[in-house]
């Protein structure tokens, strides 16, 4: 059994998710920006398909991906380099969302339901929530969205319309990401694409350890512009264990 909780109930400690379905942990609650941060700063977060209470994980072990670590094969690189990709930063939040809710080949429904892409927006629009974005010729043509804690970032989802330009959006994100100092992306959940990009598993008590560390850094909410190429890494930023 798990928790039910009501809207000012905290979250359990995470160590009592179950082991089946990895790491299901409570039900119940609400959307909240104040809700949802407060679960992404603990390690947990809400999944759950439209019709079905909200429902809040913390698997063990965790997907997680180091920005500088991300594989970037020779036909992606040259893809990138031919296909006249350009990266834009939270200039169509709202449209990335929606071609993250479209309905997939490989899925008869969606879990971004429009609660919990109203909640993305509310948090976007707060400065927590942030899109990577992929454009060719003036159309949106893949992308991805997350959020931004300290200087820890938590990958939620990603969409294509063209030949590798969800994997163009992570590229830019993953650059953007060593510029800016932060050392880790939470990708959740285990799939081969992502192992396949680099991502790897970490217990969750080691997640959790590097979690602590980053979500604490005094970083300002706010829209995100691409850095300078070149930019200065910040020296103080740590290392995920």
């Amino acid at each position: 059994m798990i928790p039910w909780l009501e809207r000012g109930t905290p979250f359990p400690p995470v160590e009592r998710a179950l082991r089946h379905p990895n790491g299901l942990l409570a039900a119940g609650a609400d959307l909240s920006a104040d809700r949802i941060l407060a679960a992404y700063r603990r390690g947990i977060f809400p999944w759950y398909s439209e019709g079905e209470p909200v429902l809040w994980w913390s698997p063990d072990p965790r997907m997680v991906l180091v920005p500088a670590e991300l594989k970037i094969s020779r036909s992606l690189a040259r893809s990138l380099r031919n296909r006249g990709y350009a990266l834009r930063i939270d200039t169509a939040f709202e449209a990335v969302l929606e071609g993250c809710a479209a309905p997939r080949r490989d899925a008869a429904g969606t879990w971004l339901s429009p609660e919990m892409r109203a909640a993305y927006l509310r948090l976007h629009r707060l400065g927590h929530a942030h899109s990577f974005e992929t454009w060719r010729g003036g159309e949106l043509v893949g992308g991805l969205y997350g959020l931004a804690i300290g200087r820890m970032f938590y990958g939620e989802s990603m969409f294509t319309r063209a030949t590798d330009a969800s994997k163009a959006a992570l590229a830019g994100l993953a650059r953007e990401l060593v510029l800016r100092g932060f050392p880790l992306i939470d990708c959740q959940m285990n799939t081969a694409h992502l192992a396949s990009l680099g991502a790897r598993e970490m217990p969750r008590a080691d997640f959790l350890r590097s979690l602590g560390g980053l979500v604490n850094y005094a970083q300002p909410p706010g829209p995100w512009e691409p850095s300078p190429a070149g930019a200065a890494r910040p020296d103080e930023s740590p290392c995920p264990g």
